[in-house]
């Protein structure tokens, strides 16, 4: 795979941040913060360390922290997916 989608990262999360199935990413949800749906600093940390794990990659923690909303962190991560695929 070389792309995270945002059911992947749905389905991370919830599994990650410990949050029931109420918690719906979707298009509508994009661009809300991480705390405004539910999900802390830890939450995202630990899904990070999963998704650097499973791809093989390294994110910039100063992207990271840019990376405050689904939408950017998605672009995060599948940028640096991108650039890996293109070497």
């Amino acid at each position: 795979m070389d792309r995270l989608e945002l059911t992947d990262l749905t389905r991370v999360l919830r599994f990650w941040g410990g949050q029931d199935e109420g918690v719906e990413l979707n298009e509508d949800t994009l661009d809300l913060y991480w705390m405004e749906l539910g999900y802390d600093c830890l939450s995202v940390l630990q899904t990070t360390g999963y998704i650097e794990r499973k791809f093989d990659i390294l994110l910039d923690g100063e992207l990271l922290e840019a990376a405050d909303t689904p939408r950017r962190y998605l672009v995060l991560v599948n940028s640096v997916l991108g650039a890996r695929a293109a070497v």
